[in-house]
């Protein structure tokens, strides 16, 4: 199922307008399949370029699946990741009716739509598929391959969640690509995996397995490729999200990393724990890999969605002035600048500690 083109009816039922449907933003903006209509009853009439111009997207918007059905998609798409990643039970009938009508679903929710009796007696019923894109395979412990990989790996580190680890790692592949640079995206959440077709959710991994997890993928990517990105997850101080980031950290066996950053943010999302400063968060990152295999830091990238164009340029020349790195919001000006200035950093690889030195 992973391979096959799509024709996406996404749903994203009263969220569609917000970062709740990010999800549905990321597969809109950068999968290969092809989304054909939004479903969200609070922004019917319209299309996904009314509501958020910079997906470019002219897909209609309605307020069933029965009205998506005209515009003959294939799959339907869960769009939203609520808190906890649990199924509303509002949407239990749509995804029925989606299964009804022939089209697989597809669903980065916590909660697994292929283990449930209903959606699944539709979906045999239907000759239909269930793809719970972060329900884990099997995997290794960490084994030290990744430090024998010959591609380069930049892994993108953040300040915090939900700012745009995934994104920046998707734009500087698309600068590399178009520098006839062989790179390949790594994905390790929900989204990434949806657009890439591959990966795995390191969230959903056991924790001792999860290091592992993040090698194995490397170590496939690096196959055919060689520069990667990989995706980054949570953020090294997030009270309840730091183990996935230290698990990608020491997994990924990175080369080298992005720092990413939202200048608005002053806490930790949902929480009173405050913000790291780019300082502190370098000394952090870079110490954590110094004590496995050395990587630094090549630059900054910005999340600057909310702030003007004069306010996002002035947080930019901050970012480069406190640190003595390059720093760019890749979306906003668009990635080639920050890629070229960092691509001396993810030329060569690091010296690998890990399992020749760890004794030392």
């Amino acid at each position: 199922m992973n391979g096959a083109r799509r024709r996406y009816a996404i749903l994203a039922p009263g969220s569609f307008a917000d970062a709740r449907a990010k999800t549905a933003h990321g597969v809109i903006r950068y999968a290969e399949d092809t989304t054909v209509a939004v479903i969200d009853p609070d922004c019917a009439g319209k299309c996904v370029r009314d509501v958020l111009p910079y997906l470019e997207c002219d897909a209609p918007i309605v307020a069933t699946v029965a009205g998506a059905l005209a515009f003959k998609p294939t799959s339907l798409l869960v769009g939203v990741a609520p808190p906890g990643g649990a199924l509303p039970a509002s949407w239990r009938g749509e995804i029925a009716a989606a299964l009804d009508a022939g089209l697989d679903v597809v669903s980065g929710l916590h909660e697994s739509l292929g283990s449930d009796p209903e959606f699944a007696a539709f979906a045999q019923r239907g000759k239909t598929s269930i793809w719970d894109v972060r329900l884990p395979p099997a995997v290794p412990l960490f084994s030290g391959r990744a430090y024998e990989v010959g591609a380069r790996v930049v892994l993108t580190v953040g300040s915090d969640c939900a700012i745009g680890k995934m994104t920046v790692a998707l734009e500087l592949t698309r600068a590399a690509r178009e520098r006839n640079v062989r790179a390949r995206f790594v994905a390790t959440g929900q989204t990434g995996i949806m657009i890439a077709g591959s990966g795995i959710a390191i969230d959903r991994v056991i924790s001792d397995f999860a290091s592992g997890a993040a090698e194995a993928i490397v170590v496939e990517a690096a196959c055919d490729a060689d520069l990667l990105f990989v995706e980054g997850q949570g953020g090294i101080n997030h009270p309840a999200f730091a183990p996935v980031t230290l698990a990608l950290v020491f997994g990924a066996a990175p080369d080298a990393l992005v720092l990413v950053h939202r200048p608005t943010r002053t806490v930790i999302e949902h929480f009173e724990t405050p913000l790291l400063s780019y300082r502190q968060l370098i000394r952090i990152y870079e110490g954590l890999c110094a004590s496995v295999k050395p990587a630094r830091v090549a630059g900054i990238a910005l999340n600057t969605s909310d702030l003007s164009e004069a306010e996002a340029l002035a947080q930019i020349a901050r970012a480069r002035t406190e640190t003595g790195l390059p720093a760019g919001d890749v979306v906003r000006f668009g990635p080639h600048r920050l890629y070229d200035e960092m691509a001396g950093a993810f030329a060569d690889k690091t010296q690998p500690l890990g399992r020749a030195s760890a004794v030392q």
